[in-house]
């Protein structure tokens, strides 16, 4: 797992009192490594040692919860999982007013995602 990724992880499951193991470390790394979302039953393989299917979904259910992972159906029926990251550039004030006003908006949000492969997962 690169360092920021591990870094990242460990310092948000501190913060929520959380216990750092050894699947909560390998998962991201796994998903890090990977151009595109993973299915569930691709990660568990990937796993060095054998463990049933509910090791896998614990940790992919709390690092969800912790908005670190996206879980997405791609039609396969499958959940797939992918690595997320927060980017803080954002739609400017003025262009989210305008479209609110257009639209006889109020109290306006927005969800903009970008899928890709990192420069590390190239």
């Amino acid at each position: 797992m690169p360092h920021s990724t591990l870094h990242q992880l460990t310092s948000r499951l501190h913060k929520d009192n959380r216990r750092i193991t050894e699947p909560r470390q390998i998962i991201p790394g796994l998903l890090r490594l990977q151009a595109h979302p993973q299915p569930i039953r691709k990660i568990h393989s990937a796993l060095p040692d054998p463990c049933d299917l509910a090791t896998v979904y614990r940790p992919t259910n709390m690092l969800k919860s912790m908005a670190m992972v996206k879980r997405s159906n791609f039609g396969t029926g499958l959940q797939d999982l992918c690595w997320l990251v927060e980017i803080d550039e954002c739609f400017p004030t003025a262009l989210k007013k305008k479209i609110a006003q257009q639209n006889g908006f109020t109290r306006i949000t927005h969800k903009l995602e970008f899928f890709g492969a990192c420069l590390e997962c190239q």
